[in-house]
């Protein structure tokens, strides 16, 4: 198991957006964050299990998060 980057972003309707930067396609919205959370939760694992059934290569991760004070 490989543990992948989620971005989460707010939109200015007040709903929440996640993708994964490695993982082209898997994305999530939902009314809340914790909602988005769960979903993404669901569908990424779904979307790695659906590229080896199809005998496609899963990508490795390659995004990184830091945070830096300004």
């Amino acid at each position: 198991m490989k543990d992948y980057l989620v971005i989460y972003e707010q939109g200015e309707d007040g709903t929440w957006g996640a993708y994964s930067p490695d993982l082209w396609g898997v994305i999530a919205s939902a009314d809340t964050l914790e909602e988005t959370k769960a979903l993404m939760r669901e569908a990424l694992p779904a979307h790695v299990e659906a590229l080896r059934e199809a005998g496609l290569e899963v990508p490795e991760p390659t995004h990184q998060v830091a945070f830096i004070a300004a």
